[in-house]
């Protein structure tokens, strides 16, 4: 559609129709069907409601739309922003940010309305701001020139901040104002990202008043993008002047290798004051997709580098915080590999620790992506998310939602011992049963949720070193997948090691995959060629060592060439037994004695019990044998 029309046609949205449209649009939003049942989170009708809010067939002149924020004006007013997207799904293209309106608490909306129209270029990652001293809607922005197809940004990316405001809760916008003078560095001269996600304003404390809101960037030296920057942008004068803050700065190497890239950044104000600054972490050779740091100066500074969380599963994507009363919300797929399940997770500490996807409330098992979280009321939440059953970009919804529909904070779960050197005693999920076992006691699985979780230490991880990983399995099952053995991340391109039996193709599999400097992934297998799955009990042993990836069940051996690299590098971390690191597959059978040692052991060694028996140079040794708690 061309501009001109495109923009004549919103206009009509805007004047003497308006009352109209915004009937019908309520009308609309009450015949929309209720999402698909798996799709449906538990919980009652009156705790949880969603409807889609921008979607392509329903908005003329747009082909999709993404990155949603939301904020609540001083007037009780929702404004959800997105990026409509004129020609195309992709990031650089004709794209204009968006906004709906909703008087009632999220339950209607009314029509869309254009705050600033692309023309063929990009203006996007809306990062709105509520001043509640004098009502007005801050929207900080990012443009780029446009192209034609659906391909990202050339780099260097011309990006550049700008910025308007509302003074009539939404309705109409200012011009927009070039804010690169004051938070745009020299250095900072490819990518440029504003949110895009809300801001906020602190509270208390010294700094009550403040405005702040996120950005990352990257310099360009001439010949390629040699370092990553996230900071905090902060104004003291309700949005008349603003200023870079806290910043934090993580270089590039020469072969393209990095330790972190904080990006999309969400913050919440802490009960006592601090900044709790959450982001997306993409491709850093640090563990995990997600990485925090704080402010205990309103922004001004950070007390210490982002530090990535290895145990927070989430794929690379945007999350969004929300502080509700006691503890803080953070919203964002729990997949780590892919963009799907949408979930809120809390923290009860101000985010030194987040509840594990077991114990989260899944909004959603559909594809999902960016979200922006929003009180609505005293105990009641907006979550304003992408998601779709096909893909996550085929639809934003709006989900509002009680404190009390969220599962409730479950105390600690039963334990078993861990005698590696240093080690706390790891997690058992479900109800995973003491039965005897090939070397003493052991546990049996039920292959729904039961499991075993090693809570994360740096110890863990084993990084480029060899090792050898020996447990005893006993199953009967002969179809799906049966997890044994789990430690890294999940997906064709994130470090991993695993063990599980493959009874559908008679074998039991090993394999791990790595990752060494800026080269691409590499993964080696070995097989057997039984399932063992006759309901005895079988040894298993698969060690990396002598460039020989090798694996042996009750003495008969395979074996395939070694990939050299890191088994535990930029992705989400995690060791279980009995379960798909994604929680989509669980063990049906009996597991007993699982023993990681931190080197190769040798033949004899494997039969050795003062070496099988001992915690020397164990990363992690679980007998199985008794559950406590």
């Amino acid at each position: 559609m061309p501009s001109g029309l495109r923009t004549r046609l919103r206009s009509l949205l805007t004047t003497a129709t308006a009352a109209a449209v915004v009937t019908a649009t309520a009308l609309l939003v009450s015949l929309t069907p209720a999402p698909r049942a798996e799709a449906q989170p538990v919980g009652s009708a009156a705790e949880f409601t969603q409807q889609v809010l921008f979607k392509a067939d329903r908005d003329p002149g747009y082909a999709c739309f993404r990155i949603p924020a939301v904020v609540r004006t001083t007037d009780g007013t929702l404004l959800a922003f997105a990026e409509g997207r004129v020609l195309n799904c992709g990031d650089a293209a004709d794209i204009d940010i968006v906004v709906k309106r909703s008087t009632d608490g999220g339950r209607t909306w009314g029509p869309l309305r254009v705050v600033t129209e692309g023309a063929g270029n990009t203006h996007g990652n809306p990062a709105p701001v509520v001043d509640r001293a004098t009502g007005r809607i801050w929207l900080a922005e990012t443009y780029n020139t446009g192209r034609a197809d659906s391909a990202s940004c050339s780099v260097p990316c011309d990006r550049t901040p700008h910025l308007q405001y509302s003074d009539d809760d939404g309705l109409s916008w200012s011009e927009p104002r070039d804010l690169s003078p004051e938070i745009l560095p020299a250095d900072w001269n490819s990518w440029y990202a504003t949110g895009p996600v809300h801001g906020i304003q602190l509270t208390r404390g010294r700094y009550a008043g403040r405005l702040v809101f996120g950005v990352n960037a990257e310099t360009w030296d001439g010949t390629r993008v040699s370092a990553n920057h996230a900071a905090l942008i902060v104004s003291d004068d309700h949005g008349g002047h603003w200023r870079i803050g806290a910043t934090d700065t993580w270089p590039i190497a020469a072969d393209g290798t990095f330790r972190q890239k904080p990006s999309e950044l969400t913050l919440a104000e802490r009960d006592d004051g601090s900044v709790l600054v959450s982001g997306r972490e993409q491709d850093g050779t640090d563990l995990g997709h997600r990485t925090q740091a704080v402010s205990r100066d309103g922004g001004g500074s950070f007390t210490a580098p982002f530090r990535g969380i290895p145990d927070l599963y989430a794929p690379q994507v945007q999350g969004s915080l929300l502080r509700l009363g006691g503890r803080l919300l953070l919203a964002c797929p729990a997949d780590p590999d892919r963009r799907r399940t949408m979930m809120i997770r809390s923290s009860y500490d101000g985010g030194r620790t987040w509840e594990s996807v077991d114990r989260g409330t899944v909004v959603t098992t559909d594809w999902s992506g960016y979200s922006d979280l929003v009180a609505v009321g005293r105990d009641t939440v907006g979550l304003l998310y992408e998601g779709g059953a096909a893909d996550a970009r085929d639809e934003i919804r709006f989900a509002r939602f009680t404190e009390d529909w969220l599962t409730p904070r479950r105390g600690p779960d039963p334990v078993t011992a861990d005698r590696a050197p240093g080690a706390r005693p790891a997690a058992v999920l479900g109800d995973a049963e003491e039965t005897d076992g090939a070397v003493g006691g052991a546990l049996e699985f039920d292959g729904a949720d039961d499991a075993v979780r090693l809570p994360y230490r740096d110890g863990l991880p084993l990084g480029t070193r060899d090792f050898t990983a020996s447990l005893w399995f006993r199953y009967t099952a002969t179809t799906g997948e049966q997890p044994l053995l789990w430690m890294g991340g999940i997906g064709t391109s994130q470090p991993q090691v695993w063990l599980r039996g493959e009874p559908a193709s008679d074998r039991v599999q090993g394999l791990i995959t790595t990752r060494d400097g800026a080269t691409a992934p590499r993964t080696a297998y070995v097989r057997t060629d039984s399932a063992y799955n006759d309901g005895q009990w079988h040894h298993v042993v698969l060690r990396r060592g002598g460039g020989r990836l090798s694996l042996w069940v009750d003495g008969a051996q395979s074996s395939a060439s070694d990939v050299p690299g890191s088994v535990s590098r930029n992705s989400p971390f995690g060791v279980h037994v009995g379960q798909r690191m994604d929680s989509r597959a669980f063990f049906s059978g009996a597991i007993d004695d699982v023993h990681v040692w931190d080197r190769a052991l040798g033949d004899e060694e494997l039969s050795d019990p003062e070496v099988t028996r001992s915690a020397k140079d164990t990363v992690l040794w679980l007998p199985l044998d008794r559950v406590r708690g």
